[in-house]
C-alpha cells in the first residue's frame, strides 16, 4: 500500500482508518473534519503549513512498517 500526494483524505482514512494518528502527529488535527475528507494531502498540507514531504514519509513509513 502506498499514499500519493493527490488522494484525499478519505481516501486515506478508507485505505487504514489508523493512518489518522500519522496525520495527527504532524500536526493534521482536522482528521474528522468533514470538509477534510475531500481535500487532497497536498491541499491539506499547504492549508496547515505541513511539508508535505516529511508527510509522505510517515505516512508511507507506516505502511511500510505494517508490511503492506
Amino acid at each position: 500500500m502506498k499514499a500519493t500526494k493527490d488522494m484525499t483524505i478519505g481516501e486515506l482514512l478508507m485505505m487504514d482508518r489508523s493512518v489518522g494518528a500519522v496525520l495527527m502527529e504532524n500536526g493534521m488535527h482536522c482528521v474528522g473534519c468533514p470538509s477534510a475528507a475531500a481535500e487532497t494531502l497536498e491541499e491539506a498540507s499547504m492549508v496547515h503549513g505541513m511539508d508535505i514531504e516529511k508527510l509522505m514519509s510517515d505516512i508511507n513509513g507506516y505502511f511500510a512498517s505494517k508490511g503492506e
